[in-house]
């Protein structure tokens, strides 16, 4: 971006640490108005990008129950929705995950127009690697830490679990986990159960250091469009992030 900081997030720049008042502070920072727009405020199938987050990983037709095994880090809903009751409507559903540096911004914002019907914190452990990991005189932890272990830790760390019904019945019920990663679990959800929030509102927001979330559908919802996984740059949270496919399409 071609924006200085003070002109993109909320600050005194004249100000000692520009007004910051503790890391925290500093790291829950919020965007300027204007700078991160909602994409498409008026086409419910247009998907906000809940987190200012790089593309992790896409699936499709993901299992109830699965196991992490030779390298492989497949999802596991049953486990990921912390065995909640609404977790079988995702059983066959698309998962999209993107990951959110220590330097990213670290609020999360609702991805579609709607109703949150649940809303809570499961906790959850602290710096667990995969079991396909042995520590040997040759072998430690991972160098790149829980970074290598997003898909493993989804079902594992501490997290914020969301149910929204969205108002587009071509979306229904859908589901944001905000998953602490490393010594992150403060997840902290700013919304309550029955509220109706639009797309783009701030649903909550990560605490102290680097994370990373998911958006789940359901089984018959046909989302399409969202970025390759890897890349250098963040995609800018409320932009467009995937496409729904109406039944009038």
């Amino acid at each position: 971006t071609s924006h200085k900081f003070d002109e993109m997030f909320v600050c005194d720049p004249s100000a000692e640490h520009h007004g910051f008042k503790s890391w925290d502070g500093f790291f829950t920072r919020l965007f300027r108005e204007g700078i991160r727009p909602v994409a498409s405020p008026d086409d419910p199938n247009v998907i906000a990008n809940a987190c200012e987050s790089t593309p992790y990983n896409t699936a499709y037709g993901v299992k109830a129950r699965d196991e992490f095994w030779i390298k492989s880090q497949p999802y596991s809903v049953i486990d990921m929705l912390a065995h909640d009751k609404l977790a079988d409507q995702f059983v066959g559903g698309t998962i999209y995950q993107a990951f959110l540096s220590a330097l990213s911004y670290h609020r999360w914002h609702s991805p579609v127009s709607g109703k949150i019907v649940k809303a809570f914190v499961e906790d959850g452990t602290y710096y667990s690697e995969p079991p396909f990991e042995d520590f040997t005189e040759s072998h430690g932890a991972l160098e790149e830490g829980e970074t290598a272990a997003q898909g493993y830790i989804t079902a594992t760390a501490t997290r914020a679990i969301i149910f929204i019904e969205a108002d587009n019945s071509a979306i229904g019920l859908m589901a944001f986990i905000g998953v602490g990663m490393a010594e992150v679990s403060t997840c902290d959800i700013t919304v309550k159960e029955g509220q109706h929030v639009e797309k783009g509102d701030q649903i909550g927001m990560f605490h102290f250091g680097g994370s990373t979330h998911c958006l789940m559908f359901r089984k018959g919802v046909e989302v399409h469009g969202f970025p390759k996984p890897g890349g250098e740059y963040n995609q800018p949270v409320r932009g467009e992030i995937a496409r729904v496919k109406s039944s009038s399409q």
